[in-house]
């Protein structure tokens, strides 16, 4: 499996910004699609965006499109998440996830096998 490790969470205002990245290591990232994905306290985790393997295409979750961006560069084997306009209801653990069976890519929190540890995103209104 691959090792994933988030940074890039903190203590923010409703209408700033933040970028979260995720570095990989132990295996090739460009063979891995990449997703994020957030828990807020007392719910499931949810999708949030994803990227394919080499970054020509990218899902988003209907609640973050249009704010967040989630971009590749496979030459330093991070994916990183650029939350902009952001709104207390954003206030979750975010994590990054590794998806290395699918082909095309996915919203599904099953098809993600090695995830990193989160990062806590705070939106004060």
């Amino acid at each position: 499996q691959v090792q994933l490790v988030e940074s890039g969470g903190g203590l923010v205002q409703a209408g700033d910004s933040l970028r979260l990245s995720c570095t990989a290591s132990g295996r090739t990232f460009s063979n891995y699609n990449m997703g994020w994905f957030r828990q807020a306290p007392g719910k499931e985790r949810e999708f949030v965006a994803a990227i394919r393997r080499s970054g020509g295409n990218t899902v988003y979750a209907d609640s973050v499109k249009g704010r967040f961006t989630i971009s590749r560069d496979n030459a330093k084997n991070t994916v990183y998440l650029q939350m902009n306009s952001l709104k207390p209801e954003d206030t979750a653990v975010y994590y990054c996830a590794a998806d290395a069976r699918s082909f095309i890519v996915s919203n599904l929190l099953q098809r993600y096998d090695s995830w990193g540890q989160g990062t806590q995103v705070t939106v004060s209104s």
